[in-house]
């Protein structure tokens, strides 16, 4: 089967290098041991990477601290995975692996929420997802298996098949905005001792000695109304919240249509 663009056929662009990549996720190749019988697998080599990643990020992530882990030397590695890049590709398409995916026929909307709280769960899970450019994720089986879940949610709910790209980006880039930012509360915490609160707190002399309320009146009306007292809303709270707006898109493409 082949996909066609409604603007005509466009050109397809194969390296080596790009093919060695995709070639490794979809139909990788037996390592070559020279005859030898192998040690490891290539699934005990991304499963180390995983461990080391899950603890320091992937600034912590090397073949040499990788080989380290497993007890063999940095260049038997390579038997396994040509390089860094090859490796983080593995190490996603394993973790998405993990996800607990909307099956086809569910309601869109219990349905979307699932695919935002399984990616949810993911980043705290694995923060290091993070690091990597999300709108560069490798083509991978399980982390196209994710998309087509999304996907899937919304194709036949009303919206046009663009409203349905442009929803899931949404979603997408809400989820991954709130777990950065917990992820990153979570690293200020354990680095200075302090937690949200008390971090505030001990910022609370900028409001008496250098806040104009004549230069920001908007922020000053807020804060005198008491909003900025109410708490940061949860996951679940913003999730929802967000699902009511994607839900009047929905309703709004079935009356159109």
């Amino acid at each position: 089967m082949t996909i066609d663009k409604q603007d005509g056929p466009y050109e397809v662009v194969r390296s080596p290098e790009v093919t060695r990549r995709l070639t490794l996720l979809w139909d990788p190749p037996e390592p070559k041991t020279r005859g030898r019988r192998a040690t490891l697998t290539r699934e005990d080599v991304v499963a180390a990477a995983v461990a080391l990643a899950d603890e320091g990020g992937l600034d912590a992530l090397s073949m040499r601290r990788v080989a380290s882990a497993l007890n063999v030397g940095a260049m038997s590695l390579y038997t396994y995975v040509p390089g860094r890049t090859e490796l983080i590709d593995l190490m996603i398409d394993r973790v998405y692996a993990e996800m607990d995916l909307p099956r086809a026929g569910t309601q869109w909307r219990p349905a979307l929420a699932q695919y935002a709280r399984e990616h949810w769960t993911l980043y705290q899970r694995h923060p290091w997802i993070l690091q990597t450019n999300m709108w560069r994720a490798p083509l991978a089986p399980h982390v196209l298996d994710a998309q087509e879940a999304g996907l899937r949610t919304l194709i036949d709910a009303g919206p046009t098949e663009r409203q349905v790209v442009e929803i899931l980006g949404v979603v997408d880039n809400f989820v991954q905005g709130q777990a950065r930012t917990v992820i990153a509360e979570d690293r200020e915490k354990e680095s200075t001792g302090l937690d949200s609160d008390a971090y505030w707190t001990s910022m609370s002399s900028f409001w008496v000695d250098f806040f104009d309320v004549e230069r920001f009146p908007t922020m000053t009306r807020i804060w005198n109304a008491g909003a900025f007292d109410e708490p940061q809303g949860t996951f679940e709270s913003s999730l929802e919240r967000l699902l009511d707006s994607i839900e009047l898109t929905v309703e709004r493409a079935r009356a159109g249509s």
